[in-house]
């Protein structure tokens, strides 16, 4: 793409310097391959899914890994799904080269970082707000009048990297009034729940105000009163103040939730969690006021803390299949019934701590030969079902395949032992 641009005088049209059209034209394309591979780790999930052949899953996925999943139906229709091309909400960004801007700091003790402008040997100088200096390819984002400077740093140099992790085994699971709770009963992140009720409460009442003002705006407008219309349309809907709320919202919530996960890592070497890069979709279509509160966004913050802390740190971050784990009792393994924090079993005529069980749960399930990571949730279901009437007739734990017939007698059921 770059020398064909070259060679149409294309990039005459951009009006900025070679170096930085081209480096913005790389990350761009090391974006759409980055997208292509996350879509393929869920069409490995669908492969999974699709057929128990060992003879054509290896067929399958070595045509994914080379690329050449367009001949198979089955691979181009789930990479099709998957894989979400043609839209992009970048701009005002662009990426500037380790070795075409340079830092200096003034005679007041500020720093300033000069990038190339749109003239040869012109260059535009930025005041930073930091004394640290950048190092590296930078990303500069112009965004609310101010620009943001991204640049990687280097995590193994981090303080919180050269803490040392525990030695336990521990099962965490998500929650809305605290980030993580695992399997010794420990909650951690508890401020989470409160940020994200104040938060919804706040947006439920801003949002109501400005789509009171919208529509006076609207019916001025209506009546030919365009410069009323103007004046609220700047002065009251503006989106710079709401955009810098939402990232200091969103920067509380990060923190709290890897706070959280560094505590489970204070403690455990393995970590069981749920596979949080599932989509779940519900049956009931839940009110926006709700949705906003359940965030669905932290849980893509609390997996990237999870892998990133355990990476960091030295700890193992293992994904379980999570299916019905907070719908049966850790003890007995019979369903029972949630109703907000806790959680009723009538087999056992206890009532369970509703987040402990289920991350009690999620450590058992770790080691369970039945069910894998993507085993589908009816089939987990059944298992479960099996497992629970067996034990309720006291009849002899059945194998579920025969593949599993010595796998079993190393991994006995946890949900059938009594502990």
């Amino acid at each position: 793409m770059r020398d064909r641009w070259l060679a149409d005088g294309t990039h005459v049209q951009f009006g900025v310097l070679a170096n930085a059209w081209k480096e913005t034209v790389r990350d761009a394309i090391a974006d759409i391959a980055a997208n292509r591979e996350a879509a393929k780790a869920k069409v490995r999930q669908a492969i999974a899914r699709h057929t128990d052949d060992p003879t054509e899953l290896k067929r399958m996925f070595t045509a994914l890994k080379a690329n050449q999943w367009i001949a198979d139906p089955f691979l181009a229709r789930q990479m099709r799904k998957h894989w979400r091309r043609g839209k992009s909400h970048v701009h005002d960004q662009i990426v500037v080269r380790a070795d075409q801007y340079n830092t200096v700091v003034d005679g007041r003790g500020r720093l300033w970082l000069a990038v190339p402008g749109l003239q040869r040997r012109k260059m535009v100088r930025i005041p930073l707000s930091t004394t640290v200096a950048p190092t590296g390819t930078l990303r500069l984002i112009l965004r609310g009048g101010r620009v943001e400077v991204h640049y990687q740093i280097d995590a193994s140099a981090m303080r919180s990297s050269q803490r040392p992790c525990g030695q336990a085994t521990l099962g965490v699971d998500k929650g809305y009034t605290e980030a993580l709770t695992d399997s010794d009963g420990d909650p951690h992140g508890e401020r989470l729940g409160e940020l994200l009720t104040t938060e919804s409460d706040r947006l439920k009442e801003r949002n109501r105000r400005r789509a009171k003002l919208r529509s006076i705006a609207n019916t001025a407008a209506a009546r030919g009163d365009h410069a009323k219309a103007h004046r609220i349309k700047v002065n009251n809907l503006g989106t710079v103040k709401r955009d810098r709320q939402a990232a200091r919202h969103r920067a509380r919530v990060r923190t709290e939730i890897f706070t959280a996960v560094h505590e489970v890592v204070d403690k455990a070497v393995t970590i069981m969690a749920e596979d949080l890069t599932k989509r779940f979709t519900g049956r009931k279509k839940l009110p926006k006021n709700i949705n906003r509160r359940l965030a669905a966004w932290t849980k893509g913050i609390t997996a990237e803390a999870l892998k990133n802390v355990s990476e960091r740190r030295g700890s193992a971050h293992v994904p379980v299949n999570a299916a019905y784990t907070s719908q049966t009792c850790h003890r007995c393994g019979a369903f029972g019934r949630r109703s907000g924090d806790r959680f009723h079993c009538t087999p056992c005529g206890v009532v369970w701590q509703a987040d402990v069980n289920a991350a009690i749960n999620i450590l058992h399930r770790a080691g369970d030969p039945d069910i894998a990571l993507h085993t589908p949730p009816q089939r987990v279901k059944q298992i479960l079902q099996d497992r629970t009437d067996r034990h309720r007739t006291r009849l002899p734990v059945q194998d579920s395949s025969p593949a599993t017939a010595g796998r079993r007698a190393n991994n006995p059921n946890r949900s059938t032992m009594s502990k």
